[in-house]
């Protein structure tokens, strides 16, 4: 599972290829800006003919994700047309509905954003995590009924097992400061104030070594990284299991000698 797919979409399929993982994969885009969008075309696993890759989002009035994508790839603007990729690629609607892939379920929700942005809830085996990117809490509506949209806000994120909240270090700190208690101020609203946080820092290659020290001194619990240049993600994927596996339940087996056959089943 993908979600987005921004430049660093680039360095995620040529690991996945090098560790011969790019049989399959999904991607998810919340909307169509460029920034989330602009690496599709370089993602190495839509040149691999061995490769079955779905792709879904939301369509924009009449035009759907194929078409979306297709006017990104005209040969215009890409020597590759949409249409000529060597894997095989299934394009699916993610609306106000849900979608699945294998035993996860994907369900969206529009929000607060120019165009139609969704945010993407992933859920499997009983666990869930919100990936909700450029939401607006507050200002225009942009198109959006918005009469009941922050109660449909709360229970869609309700009971989420994991809140990552990526900050910009490039951004000065008071508007840091003022992103991250807008957020902890509507977790608290909604009752979810003790939802597992992962704080992660992003561009942190973009700051001189005293600017960086002194921002590990400011945040000491938060992950500074570089999606540019790998730092920092490796903690970021074993703080992020270490959170999945404080939520798992131990439990203790006894299977009879003579129903060994059980252990394959």
């Amino acid at each position: 599972m993908i979600l987005d797919a921004g430049t660093g979409i680039r360095l995620l399929g040529r690991r996945l290829i090098e560790e011969g993982r790019a049989q399959r994969a999904h991607v998810v885009l919340s909307h169509f800006h460029w920034d989330h969008i602009q690496g599709l075309p370089f993602f190495r696993l839509l040149f691999e003919s061995d490769t079955s890759l779905v792709v879904s989002g939301p369509r924009q009035g009449e035009d759907g994700v194929a078409e979306l994508l297709a006017g990104q790839m005209d040969p215009n603007y890409f020597p590759v047309p949409l249409y000529s990729l060597a894997a095989a690629t299934d394009f699916e609607d993610l609306s106000d509905g849900q979608l699945s892939e294998g035993s996860i379920q994907i369900s969206g929700m529009r929000v607060r954003h120019p165009s139609i942005t969704m945010g993407i809830r992933l859920r499997v085996a009983g666990h869930s995590i919100c990936y909700v990117p450029d939401n607006e809490l507050d200002g225009p509506t942009h198109g959006l009924d918005a009469s009941d949209w922050r109660e449909r806000l709360v229970e869609f994120v309700r009971d989420a097992d994991l809140l990552l909240h990526v900050a910009d270090a490039t951004e000065s700190e008071a508007r840091r400061e003022v992103q991250a208690e807008a957020v902890e101020s509507v977790l608290e609203e909604i009752g979810a104030g003790e939802i597992p946080r992962l704080v992660v820092v992003n561009k942190v290659d973009r700051l001189a070594t005293d600017e960086q020290t002194a921002l590990a001194n400011r945040f000491p619990d938060a992950i500074l990284t570089s999606a540019r240049s790998g730092a920092g993600l490796d903690e970021v994927r074993r703080r992020l299991a270490d959170v999945a596996r404080g939520r798992l339940t131990a439990i203790d087996v006894t299977i009879p000698y003579a129903r060994g056959e059980l252990l394959s089943s």
